[in-house]
């Protein structure tokens, strides 16, 4: 299956990363059902292995042909992805104010999950195709369609938190590809002045949101007490935390979404800043890693592919953390490998998968 070579650059390491911090996920989800006065509901932990076997599954295929032919068929997937968002529209099932899941057999799926990763592979087709046209204007409009198209599905969901991801992803891969720096400022500027324009069309409980981030005690028994909570939670934490099961916050039901949004906050309280400090030093080194694979690789495409991955992973660190630090609006982004969600963890493990693949076979073109 793989030659010599292949199996040599297999990057071991990384797997080793994202086995310790899926690990960590794991411990942190178990506490976060052990809140008192609840009834221990053992099949998010059980749900989650199961995602992970899914997933381990579909990260071997990805690395079992080379990243050229997922590249070759990046449009068809891409393509794909687009018709589920068009469908979950129509059938999805909506919780939460939000038509973004389709329900199958008791597990949700969420196609826009997916979708960052088909769009770096379109963007990186069409990159590597054209990586000497790049500093042209008129070449920028098939990326920008490209990224116009998922975003407002997304944004119709509503899923604010995953169109704000999809914007530092499509940004930095122009960037890398040799897109001018002034184009790129001309579209944020753009951006930025559809905003008011924008504020019409946000859902109530989003404007809200926005607003508590700015004052959470605006409303700090309702749209600020996730805020709120989190924050006294880690910083109730300390140096050393209040010990694996027993952080107050989690444990008495105070703290809100514990196992997917606001997790991070369940590990800074119990395990205080040391074991926060050692969960963001392992994304680091994940995020570090993917870039070293996108500065070494060869082609145009690799880079693409590797330097958007890094770039998505990078951002969902970012953002969910700054959520729970109330330095970011709560937007419904998880932990990557650590926020219990099946179609998160699955798509993540695509993008590692790719990543190992990238990293595989960075020289055979």
């Amino acid at each position: 299956m793989f030659t010599k070579k292949e199996y040599k650059d297999f990057d071991r390491t990384l797997v080793l990363i994202v086995l310790l911090i899926f690990i960590i996920g794991c411990l942190a989800i178990y506490s976060a059902q052990q809140a008192k006065g609840l009834a221990f509901d053992k099949s998010f932990l059980l749900k989650q292995i199961i995602w992970l076997a899914i997933g381990s599954l579909v990260l071997a295929a990805s690395i079992s042909v080379s990243y050229q032919r997922f590249i070759d068929f990046a449009y068809i997937i891409y393509g794909i992805n687009l018709g589920l968002l068009f469908l979950v529209l129509i059938l999805g099932h909506t919780r939460l104010g939000a038509q973004r899941w389709f329900s199958i057999a008791g597990f949700a799926f969420q196609p826009s999950e997916f979708i960052k990763v088909s769009l770096i592979l379109a963007v990186s087709n069409y990159i590597g195709s054209h990586q000497d046209e790049m500093s042209s204007l008129k070449n920028l409009i098939v990326p920008i369609m490209l990224f116009s198209i998922p975003f407002g599905l997304v944004v119709l969901q509503p899923d604010l938190g995953t169109a704000i991801l999809l914007i530092p992803i499509f940004f930095s891969m122009l960037l890398m590809g040799g897109c001018r720096i002034k184009y790129l400022a001309l579209m944020a500027l753009t951006g930025m002045v559809s905003l008011p324009f924008a504020w019409q069309f946000l859902r109530e409980y989003q404007k809200q949101r926005l607003l508590v981030f700015l004052n959470p005690n605006i409303d700090p028994l309702g749209s600020g007490y996730n805020i709120i909570q989190s924050k006294i939670a880690i910083g109730s934490g300390g140096l050393l935390g209040k010990g694996w099961l027993n952080g107050t916050q989690n444990q008495l039901n105070f703290l809100p979404e514990r196992h997917t949004d606001f997790i991070f906050s369940v590990i800074g309280e119990e395990w205080g800043f040391v074991g926060a400090a050692c969960v963001l030093a392992l994304f680091f080194i994940l995020t570090k890693k993917a870039l070293d694979i996108s500065r070494l690789t060869s082609d145009a495409y690799g880079t693409s592919v590797a330097g958007g991955i890094a770039v998505m992973l990078a951002m969902h660190v970012i953002i969910n953390i700054g959520m729970t630090i109330g330095l970011m609006p709560v937007v419904g982004i998880p932990l990557p490998l650590v926020s219990y969600g099946g179609s998160s963890l699955v798509a993540t493990l695509i993008a590692i998968g790719l990543l190992l693949n990238v990293g595989m076979r960075r020289s055979t073109f």
